[in-house]
């Protein structure tokens, strides 16, 4: 019973979270002009100034849209010199071969100013010990990489968070955000599950009492 009224109760949680990302991720703002230091929220809407790094790109295997396999394209963007490199998921891209046509990922050599969201990298339930392909050619692959991984990888430090590239931005792929993959009414659903199940058992926990009791 305290097993699963305590899955129960972690379901409840999660359902909440997701529905507090949700409510963030609808909220409206204006556009912040970020820089070096400045704290974000999850899902902020931010502006960026710099120039992409198209020489040091990332394929982010393994993600699913609409049941087809792709990539999500990884580029850093270089604000200044002396900063970390800010990470731009410039969306997703499908997968017709085992790598994608590299003119595909062509970007402009001047100055741009991108717009998104504060994002994060996709994780998974597993670490990979060799998450990032140890190729020497560029762009390189990568599956669910942390950002230890990527900074290694290139060579820089890099921000803690991802700049998800907003939809009406240029050279994007497919971008179709959203800020938790099910509703928290999967999870309402799930608690009411396990709260039927520990109410079911102390029910038959209280029959089989009150049986031993007649019984003696």
């Amino acid at each position: 019973m305290l097993l699963f009224l305590g899955l129960c109760a972690w379901q409840i949680k999660r359902g909440l979270d997701n529905r507090e990302a949700q409510l963030q991720f609808a909220a409206e703002s204006s556009w912040s002009s970020w820089s070096d230091g400045m704290d974000v929220e999850p899902f902020q809407r931010i502006e960026a100034g710099g120039r992409y790094r198209g020489d040091r790109q990332l394929l982010l295997e393994n993600i699913t849209l609409n049941t087809r396999q792709g990539f999500y394209v990884i580029t850093p963007l270089e604000i200044r010199d002396d900063e970390p490199l800010l990470l731009v998921n410039r969306g997703w891209l499908l997968r017709e071969s085992r790598r994608p046509d590299v003119s595909q990922l062509d970007l402009p050599d001047e100055r741009v100013t991108v717009r998104g969201r504060v994002g994060r990298l996709p994780r998974a339930g597993l670490k990979m010990d060799n998450p990032v392909s140890l190729s020497d050619a560029w762009p390189r692959t990568a599956v669910f990489p942390d950002y230890r991984d990527v900074a290694a990888a290139i060579g820089h430090e890099v921000q803690p968070f991802v700049l998800l590239l907003d939809a009406a931005e240029d050279h994007g792929f497919v971008r179709e955000w959203q800020p938790v993959k099910y509703g928290p009414e999967r999870n309402f659903g799930y608690a009411v599950q396990w709260a039927a199940m520990a109410l079911m058992l102390g029910g038959l926990l209280i029959w089989n009492y009150r049986r031993r009791g007649f019984e003696e």
